[in-house]
């Protein structure tokens, strides 16, 4: 199985990676927008700037404005403008930080079309809904998607892609999968063939539970991330994780829906290089 670069990174550093987030303003055709694409972008761009001159190890792309979120496929206004998005990101990246790593997330579920757009903007990974088993999320059922994205990946041999997936993931319901453990879950990813584990909290901003962590670290030589929660305070009691994906905690006031605070990205970079794993 193919190693891909953002994997070997995680495994090896001596202290968790940091990933932060850029929630994209709402795109064109959702409830919520009033920007232009020419705005949204630059705002995109102002953010990459923010998080590369700080020294965070990649940032994410997400779409976490278009509420309320609709399940795949993901409409060609919505695809496009992420990836008009990436390739800001990618941009930011090479010209400020050409070392770290960048990812897409395209809500909700939409797997499939974040990976097209990760293979052709030049991302090293997407964060996936959904990759193993099935649960209910706000917008509705949520089917495992290994095996056809999987196939999708290979189809135009973007191996260098990788897949980072939830699971038990925030926002939803879990009662049909409530017989299989989180540490199940995680083998059962391992074992088709994701790059990765995110675990989070119940909800956006909600701490993850150590317990959990350690469970499915149990599973070896794969990439365990915090994907909700984290911030200078609790960043100590998941220093055993290989990467932290942080949002909230590096806008004003720690509230996701604000404009990113330097100040905090840059008090919580240097904390989080004091750590060891």
């Amino acid at each position: 199985m193919v190693q891909r670069v953002v994997v070997s990174k995680l495994l090896n550093s001596t202290r968790p990676l940091v990933f932060g987030m850029i929630h994209v303003p709402a795109l064109p055709g959702t409830p919520s927008n009033t920007l232009p694409m020419s705005s949204i972008l630059k705002k995109v761009r102002k953010e990459a700037d923010t998080y590369f001159k700080n020294g965070v190890d990649g940032v994410i792309v997400e779409n976490m404005h278009d509420v309320p979120y609709v399940k795949p496929p993901a409409s060609p206004e919505i695809i496009s403008s992420m990836a008009l998005a990436s390739d800001q990101l990618v941009k930011s990246r090479d010209a400020n930080h050409p070392g770290a790593f960048t990812g897409i997330q395209i809500l909700a579920a939409a797997n499939k079309e974040a990976l097209g757009v990760a293979y052709t903007t030049g991302l090293d990974f997407i964060r996936a809904e959904g990759f193993v088993y099935s649960h209910v999320a706000d917008e509705g059922w949520i089917d495992g998607c290994a095996g056809s994205l999987l196939r999708y990946r290979s189809s135009f041999k973007a191996d260098n892609v990788a897949i980072f997936t939830d699971i038990k993931k925030k926002h939803s319901a879990h009662s049909v999968t409530s017989d299989v453990s989180i540490q199940e879950m995680a083998k059962d990813a391992k074992f088709n063939c994701a790059d990765g584990i995110i675990v989070t909290g119940s909800a956006t901003g909600c701490s993850a539970s150590t317990e959990e962590m350690n469970q499915v670290l149990k599973v070896q030589e794969f990439p365990v991330l915090i994907g909700s929660g984290i911030n200078g305070s609790n960043a100590r009691d998941f220093v055993k994780a290989h990467g932290f994906i942080v949002g909230s905690d590096f806008k004003i006031g720690g509230d996701w829906r604000n404009d990113l605070d330097s100040s905090r990205i840059s008090k919580f970079m240097r904390h989080v290089n004091s750590l060891k794993r």
